[in-house]
C-alpha cells in the first residue's frame, strides 16, 4: 500500500484508498472536467470535497498541493516512474490522465496538438469569459448600474460561441468523430453558462444550434451524468 503521509493534504482529507488517484474538487465547471475524465477512462479514484463555504481551498493543507488555491487538484500515488505526483490546473490534469490511460487524446501526431489547441481555446477563452459573464449576470456584478462590463463579456461570449459553433458544423465532436478531452473541457462551461449562470437568452444560445446539439449529446453520456455530481 502506498504511503502518502509525506503530503500534508492527506491530513485534512485522509485517503481511504491510498493506491487510488486522490481527487480534490467540487462540481464546478472546472472541477467536473476531471471527475468526468476519470469516469470516462475508468481509473480508480477517491474524491474529496473542497468546500468553498468553509474556505477549504485556503487551508494550509490544500495550498501545499495547489498554491494557487483553485480546484481541481489530484494526487496520483502511481505517477511517472511509479512515484506520487501532485498536480493542479484542470487542463494539465486532463492531458496527464489522457496520457496515463492512453484514452481521449492522440498519443502523437497532428491530431494530438490540434486537440490540445482546442483545450487551450477553452482554458484561455471560454472559461474566463463565461465566468466573467456569470459574475456580471448572476452574482455581485449584476447590481452594477453601468452595464458596459456585462455587455463586454456578453459580446465576447457570443464571439466564442460562434467560433465553437462553426467548428462543430458537420462534426459529432470538436475533433470530429472522436470524443476527446477538448469536449470534456468545453461543454461543462457551456452547460453552466445557460444553466447556472442563467445567460442563455442573453447570449442568444438558440443562434448556435451546433453547440446545443453537441451539448445534448455530451450530457447524455453516462460518465458525464455521473461526473457532474462528483464530489457530492
Amino acid at each position: 500500500m502506498t504511503d502518502l503521509s509525506a503530503f500534508p493534504i492527506t491530513r485534512k482529507w485522509p485517503a481511504q484508498y491510498p493506491d487510488w488517484i486522490q481527487l480534490y474538487s467540487l462540481p464546478t465547471p472546472n472541477g467536473v472536467k476531471v471527475s468526468i475524465m476519470l469516469e470516462e477512462i475508468g481509473l480508480p479514484y477517491e474524491p474529496h470535497r473542497v468546500g468553498f463555504d468553509t474556505q477549504d481551498q485556503l487551508s494550509p493543507e490544500f495550498l501545499s498541493l495547489n498554491p494557487n488555491n483553485k480546484i481541481p487538484a489530484i494526487l496520483d500515488p502511481h505517477g511517472p516512474e511509479d512515484q506520487p505526483l501532485p498536480l493542479f490546473e484542470s487542463g494539465a490534469i486532463l492531458i496527464y490522465l489522457a496520457d496515463k490511460s492512453g484514452q481521449l487524446l492522440a498519443q502523437e501526431g497532428a491530431l494530438r496538438y490540434e486537440t490540445i489547441q482546442w483545450l487551450m481555446f477553452q482554458m484561455g477563452g471560454i472559461g474566463p469569459m463565461f465566468g466573467q459573464l456569470g459574475f456580471f449576470n448572476k452574482f455581485a456584478g449584476k447590481d452594477y448600474e453601468d452595464k458596459r462590463p456585462r455587455d463586454r463579456y456578453v459580446e465576447e461570449s457570443r464571439r466564442l460561441l460562434n467560433v465553437l459553433d462553426k467548428r462543430l458544423e458537420g462534426r459529432d465532436w470538436i475533433m470530429g468523430e472522436r470524443y476527446t478531452i477538448a469536449d470534456i473541457a468545453t461543454f461543462p462551461w457551456v452547460r453552466n453558462l445557460i444553466g447556472f449562470y442563467e445567460a442563455g437568452d442573453l447570449v442568444g444560445i438558440s443562434n448556435f444550434p451546433n453547440v446545443t446539439r453537441v451539448l445534448e449529446r455530451f450530457l447524455a453520456r453516462p460518465a458525464v451524468v455521473r461526473g457532474l455530481t462528483i464530489p457530492s
